[in-house]
């Protein structure tokens, strides 16, 4: 088959990938971004928009019900699945549509929808989604192909239904009770919204605490939020089989103490991880090879071990997020178009968990310091403390930071409680600009914001006991 000749291939219309195609094809590179399935990726369709939308719609019913405790009579309060996830889909394919529109409306780029390997060095083969097939050669070759759900490794001999983060949004009722296997981000923010939806809700966790990346006293005050929600968690257990009872499932799960329970629900979300898009593209056909978990390393500037070819976004090794995805992009613009010299090196890695309240975090925590002999401070105070979370009632959780205690620069923050990733965000602009924690304890914050919190935070600083 004639091959076609560009002189960039982008694989994946991501936020990464998108971007840096309509970069490279302004650039004046005649350019060729391949998708298989919706532009945007994981963050547009599946991802950030579509679960932080329905967690908009979750905590509204939340406010619904606790509106006594701020005087206001309401009636019945009643949830409309189907309304909820039919905003869900407005909104993603807004975003979508635009993410479409933006590389499709680029001069000199080729916009092309099909699945794509390769077949030898710097060459591809294209299934087109419509038909066909197209062959397509480029000597800088950026790969983009993201994660998808990791599949449920359990005995299920009756074939039960296992949902993951995609199949759960698209119910049209409210389930009467959802076990979540997985107690990370995917599943406790799932598991908070149906429960606000008013499923009962347990979360199986193999853990001794949720939040495996964070401090014990962070991931305890997490758990104790969920708890006061109404959410059973089972720590420390694994399910190790599911069958079908009647109109539901049965899971069975196991302790690390070595007793078992069986818990029955109406659905099942697995949250378990995720897992790289890698094993489509016949990577070994141009001289990469993937790691033990399939994923592709790279150098500090994104180049993996075949000179011309790049990996972005989730199939790398590392942090997982849309942020870092979309830097990706910026330091490929950096170098290849503009000439400069960018890596992903003493980049920051801020992180929000869209829990109610938000799990905002920056930089290093309490066990990272230790586990690099850094000597550290630490401000600690519960959300309770603060006027304006007083005023809101919404005075559950805590802020912690870290501050090196011999040049009094921050070195983190977990800031559990409302607005927490914006605080978390102030927070991370004061580490941009290399402000000792005194700026932050003395600064003039507006009364009564949130931000006036971070006098008192940076005020309580004490040595580690």
């Amino acid at each position: 088959m004639r091959r076609e000749f560009f002189d960039v291939i982008i694989i994946g219309a991501g936020q990464g990938g998108g971007p840096i195609a309509s970069a490279f094809a302004r650039a004046g590179r005649k350019t060729a971004l391949i998708e298989r399935e919706f532009a945007g990726g994981t963050c547009v369709n599946w991802g950030c928009t579509p679960t932080k939308t329905m967690i908009a719609s979750g905590r509204v019913a939340h406010l619904a019900h606790r509106a006594g405790d701020y005087g206001v009579r309401t009636g019945d309060i009643a949830v409309d699945m189907a309304k909820v996830r039919q905003r869900k889909h407005d909104i993603v394919e807004m975003f979508r549509m635009g993410s479409r529109s933006s590389v499709e409306g680029t001069e000199g780029l080729e916009y092309i929808e099909g699945e794509a390997r390769f077949t030898g060095e710097k060459t591809m083969g294209i299934a087109l989604n419509d038909g066909g097939t197209r062959t397509v050669h480029a000597e800088t070759i950026i790969l983009d192909v993201g994660e998808r759900p990791r599949p449920l490794d359990v005995v299920n001999p009756d074939n039960v239904t296992v949902h993951d983060s995609r199949s759960i949004m698209e119910l049209d009722i409210v389930p009467i009770h959802l076990l979540v296997i997985g107690g990370r981000y995917v599943g406790l923010e799932f598991g908070q919204l149906f429960r606000r939806l008013g499923a009962e809700v347990t979360i199986v966790h193999r853990g001794e605490y949720l939040l495996s990346r964070e401090d014990g006293d962070v991931a305890n005050a997490v758990a104790e939020i969920l708890r006061e929600d109404g959410i059973t968690l089972e720590l420390n257990a694994t399910t190790t089989g599911i069958s079908r009872v009647g109109g539901g499932i049965e899971a069975t799960i196991e302790r690390q103490d070595g007793s078992r329970n069986s818990i029955q629900a109406s659905h099942l979300l697995v949250a378990a991880g995720r897992i790289p898009n890698t094993d489509t593209l016949d990577v070994g056909k141009t001289g990469l090879e993937l790691d033990g978990k399939g994923y592709i390393e790279t150098d500090r500037e994104l180049e993996t071990a075949v000179p011309g070819i790049y990996a972005i976004g989730d199939i790398r090794p590392g942090p997982k997020f849309t942020h870092i995805s979309y830097d990706d992009y910026r330091i490929l613009q950096a170098n290849l178009i503009d000439g400069g010299s960018r890596s992903v090196d003493d980049r920051p890695v801020p992180y929000t968990m869209f829990i109610d309240p938000q799990l905002g975090r920056i930089g290093i925590n309490e066990r990272e310091a230790r586990e690099q002999g850094i000597p550290y401070k630490i401000g600690k105070i519960d959300m309770s403390s603060i006027a304006r979370a007083i005023e809101t009632d919404e005075t559950r959780g805590l802020m912690k930071a870290l501050v090196h205690a011999e040049t009094d620069r921050i070195l983190g923050a977990a800031i559990l409680g409302i607005e927490g990733g914006e605080i978390a965000a102030m927070i991370q602009i004061a580490m941009m600009g290399d402000l000792p924690s005194t700026a932050l304890r003395d600064g003039v914050f507006a009364h009564p914001t949130l931000a006036e919190s971070l006098n008192i935070l940076f005020g309580a600083l004490e040595d580690p006991s």
